[in-house]
């Protein structure tokens, strides 16, 4: 039986469990979304196509399925450039559906042509660095090949977004729906790893320490492996920190937590590394410019290193590990588990040096410590609060990442999402919008007001499909990281940062959604108190000074 491309295309999207996708549609793209108009896949429109490809990243992660996204040509399709780029540095598995002007057209001069001929937007080239896969698709005889290939790279463990763009003469050609029938859309076991000897070496390498510490990263959370780290930290004594992507895999309240590791964090896993670690055990975690320190030499000399990842272009990308993993973390865990019960492998005495560090959490000694914490009692009632009244079933989105990465302990019934990936301002709303779609949970969107303004519209969408959503928004009247910078390096010289805001609470009642001004603590007990985050959308106005700044140096 033939059927258009269109509706294969949707049956496709189908077969990979899809079950949203975010866009705007277009002329050049109205095929597939008639075809849409009978699928179990729901369309959601967003108000930017921008949003469109940060609510997929957003669905994604809060899910760990895929996301998919849906645009016409040529400006429908640049428009994704920041989201999808986002989606690339997260590793995040994003379908993303465009449209094309007919073959036919191509290189005529065709409105809104991406074809890359006779002087047209070349869209190929343009996603080439953000796409694990980018194919205009021209020809049906290789279809099958395409689909094969999107398919196998969106259900990796080293996943990322693959876009395919359609021309719209070829939406319309009829094809075998038998095609189907050949594609591969089920993602493949995990390999085990129970007995192999590297987990053997890991295993020993973790006996003979006397003191290790786990640097747990997103992968773990991306895996599934929370309870296994949590069970590995527990079983041996071993204090855990987390990358900023990683905090919450295991619960921040746990004695064994270190909490956070980064320069924009003030916790004592830095000085635990560096004074008492023997063997840092890195799970899924990259060692970027934020958690290395800025690749500081010092943080891994004189210490034996075992490192698992999933994604072998991770391993020793920028260090020489004692033992490299590639594999599931969950998997390798498991082996590891099995392997020191084998060995009789005893607790690590590690207590004394424990309480040391938390009577240093309690005294506060550092100077700047003692001075960020001071700084920002709002924000810091805020975060105590949201761990005290929802303790599970939180996502939280994050723009701002520095207040929740030293203020808000993460526990392992919550989910922290912080905007990584190429840190776009404008991210956490259709983020966690997209989030939303894919989990019933409190949704909570951390963002200033400046990232506010290039995003808000999307609230509307929130609005339009009765998404429930908290927005907390940090109302300084500047874009604070840029004014801390010419603070601290550029002698005060205040340039194209400061601007005048909106009167947010009429801004709130022409959305129609809730808003609460917080300027007392006060004001926070209230919001939990009466306020019902799980059914309602609500904008959260928080008033702090655009003078005081965290006292982190960007190192710029």
């Amino acid at each position: 039986m033939k059927i258009p491309v269109s509706e294969l295309i949707v049956r496709f999207i189908e077969r990979l469990g899809i079950e949203h996708i975010f866009g705007m549609p277009g002329a050049h793209i109205l095929p597939v979304y008639d075809s849409l108009y009978d699928s179990s896949v729901i369309s959601v429109l967003a108000k930017h196509e921008q949003g469109a490809a940060f609510m997929a990243g957003g669905y994604a992660r809060a899910s760990g399925k895929i996301g998919a996204c849906i645009t016409t040509a040529g400006p429908g399709a640049t428009n994704l450039v920041t989201g999808i780029a986002n989606a690339y540095a997260d590793k995040q598995p994003v379908l993303i559906i465009t449209g094309e002007t007919s073959t036919h057209i191509f290189g005529k001069g065709g409105l809104q042509e991406s074809s890359g001929e006779g002087g047209s937007i070349d869209q190929v080239s343009l996603f080439k660095g953000i796409t694990k896969y980018n194919r205009v698709v021209e020809r049906t005889d290789y279809l099958q090949n395409v689909l094969n290939r999107a398919a196998k790279i969106l259900l990796s463990d080293s996943s990322g977004p693959v876009l395919l763009s359609f021309p719209y003469n070829v939406q319309k050609e009829l094809v075998e729906e038998s095609i189907l029938d050949s594609i591969k859309t089920e993602k493949t076991a995990a390999e085990h790893h129970e007995g192999s000897q590297p987990v053997k070496a890991f295993a020993e390498l973790l006996v003979a320490a006397e003191r290790p510490v786990i640097i747990a990263g997103y992968g773990c959370i991306k895996s599934g492996a929370q309870d296994l780290v949590a069970e590995l930290s527990e079983s041996m004594h071993i204090p855990v920190t987390t990358s900023l992507k990683g905090k919450g895999t295991i619960s921040e309240q746990s004695e064994l937590s270190l909490g956070s590791l980064g320069v924009t964090s003030y916790s004592n896993a830095y000085d635990y590394i560096i004074n008492k670690s023997d063997l840092i055990i890195m799970l899924g975690a990259g060692f970027n410019e934020r958690t290395s320190y800025v690749w500081q030499d010092e943080l891994l000399a004189n210490k034996k290193i075992v490192q698992v990842d999933n994604n072998f272009e991770q391993l020793e990308k920028v260090f020489t590990a004692d033992v490299a993993i590639n594999g599931d973390i969950k998997s390798v865990l498991q082996g590891v588990l099995q392997q020191i019960k084998q060995l009789d492998a005893q607790q690590k005495n590690i207590d004394g040096i424990l309480q040391e560090y938390r009577e240093l959490d309690d005294k506060v000694s550092d100077h700047d410590v003692e001075v960020f914490l001071s700084q920002f009692p709002l924000v810091k009632t805020f975060f105590a609060r949201l761990e005290q009244y929802i303790p599970d079933d939180a996502m939280v989105f994050d723009d701002n990442i520095i207040f929740a990465q030293n203020f808000f302990k993460v526990s392992s019934n919550n989910r922290y999402y912080p905007n990584s990936g190429v840190s776009s301002l404008g991210h956490a709303i259709p983020a966690a919008i997209g989030a939303r779609f894919a989990e019933n949970k409190h949704a909570f969107a951390v963002i200033g007001d400046g990232g506010f303004q290039m995003c808000c519209m999307e609230l509307m969408t929130a609005v339009n499909y009765a998404i429930p959503l908290t927005v907390i928004m940090f109302n300084n009247s500047t874009m604070g990281l840029i004014r801390k910078n010419q603070y601290q390096q550029y002698d005060k010289r205040f340039i194209n940062c400061d601007f005048i805001n909106p009167d947010y609470q009429q801004l709130a009642s022409s959305f129609g959604i809730e808003y609460k001004r917080v300027e007392t603590e006060a004001d926070i007990d209230d919001l939990f108190r009466k306020n019902n985050f799980s059914h309602t959308i609500n904008l959260v106005e928080m008033m702090i000074d655009k003078d005081t700044f965290p006292t982190y140096s960007s190192r710029r």
